[in-house]
């Protein structure tokens, strides 16, 4: 089972991503979040009676946690910018998962990639990280970086446009 601090960042990411509902399953115990309007309710529940560690939940009651969440005050940009893309004919590189954008390996490191870098489809062009693992994004086109639609640090959703890359 995960550790108290583990589930409050998933809560955290949940939160501030537009996923409505996230369940996540191991070791015999399952926890499922589910956003309404203004709430997210996060309900943690052992599967089959096992006893779970380091949490408050027993195998008769589930723990309920909320956080308040706020409203979305307009469309995104991105929206904006995937319509650009297609008319331009350009590749969107877009995150696998939710996590956080790094632009390089480390803060004292250059970035993977700039506007006007080339890259082929092998490249490492940044890293998403989701609960301490550091994820490499690859290009899988060969192109030009046209834009970066993120910034450092920036937290990004499932499907998110990150570059959009002129194909070759």
């Amino acid at each position: 089972m995960l550790k108290v601090q583990e589930i409050r960042e998933l809560i955290k990411l949940v939160d501030q991503s537009s996923i409505d509902e996230f369940v996540f399953e191991q070791d015999g115990s399952k926890i499922k979040m589910k956003k309404n309007k203004a709430e997210t309710t996060v309900v943690a529940q052992p599967i089959n009676q096992i006893p779970v560690a380091e949490t408050t939940v027993t195998s008769q009651q589930p723990a309920v946690f909320e956080v308040k969440q706020e409203t979305p005050a307009a469309e995104k940009p991105a929206a904006r910018e995937e319509e650009a893309a297609e008319a331009a004919n350009l590749h969107k590189i877009t995150s696998p998962m939710v996590g956080t954008f790094y632009q390089s390996s480390s803060p004292d490191s250059p970035p993977y990639v700039k506007v006007g870098s080339k890259v082929t489809n092998d490249s490492i062009v940044c890293i998403v990280e989701a609960m301490k693992l550091f994820n490499e994004i690859e290009a899988e086109v060969n192109g030009e970086i046209v834009e970066i639609l993120v910034s450092d640090g920036q937290l990004v959703e499932y499907g998110q446009p990150l570059f959009l890359v002129k194909p070759e």
